[in-house]
């Protein structure tokens, strides 16, 4: 009983909990662990990292998150070096959307039979709509980055393409916002 009030009056108390082999961790815990952070701060490592500014869409899909958590992977060569945005929901775990960012120089390539339709953005550019590993992508460039928006086909079984199109092209509208 003691060693609990020595613990407590020591500021330790969460620290022991955490510890403890009863307790699972949090979802904010495992996240924090394998590296994500706020939105905000994984932004702007990544944005100085290659000294280029960068905008995220303003929309996201029509369904819930509890969490939103970000992650700028640095890693053995700019060539793999990234951004990621995960928005995800503790109690729905079909509820997955992730963002991941590259530079367009270093894009991340896909197989032509994943393809199911390439689709113009309000740019005028061409965005390309995959099948990808149980999840529907939608893959775009805008000025130096190539963007992935990805969602737990699960989730999005009732969403069209047109709902990650009109994600992508809130990017757009962030930009003259600027």
């Amino acid at each position: 009983m003691s060693l609990a009030v020595c613990i407590i009056l020591s500021g330790d108390y969460h620290y022991a909990l955490s510890k403890s082999p009863d307790r699972h961790p949090t979802n904010e815990e495992v996240y924090r662990e394998i590296g994500y952070e706020t939105i905000d701060k994984a932004l702007q490592e990544f944005a100085a990292h290659f000294n280029q500014g960068i905008e995220l869409p303003l929309r996201t899909p029509p369904i819930s998150f509890t969490h939103t958590l970000g992650r700028f992977n640095d890693l053995d060569g700019e060539d793999k070096d990234s951004l990621e945005i995960k928005y995800i929901n503790e109690k729905l775990p079909d509820n997955h959307y992730k963002i991941t960012v590259r530079p367009v120089e270093h894009r991340f390539p896909f197989k032509e039979e994943e393809v199911i339709k390439v689709i113009k953005l309000q740019d005028g550019e061409e965005a390309v709509y995959l099948d990808r590993d149980g999840f529907n992508v939608l893959s775009f460039e805008r000025g130096y980055w190539q963007y992935t928006l990805s969602i737990n086909k699960r989730a999005s079984d009732l969403m069209l393409p047109g709902v990650l199109v009109q994600i992508a092209n809130s990017i757009e509208f962030a930009t003259e916002e600027s």
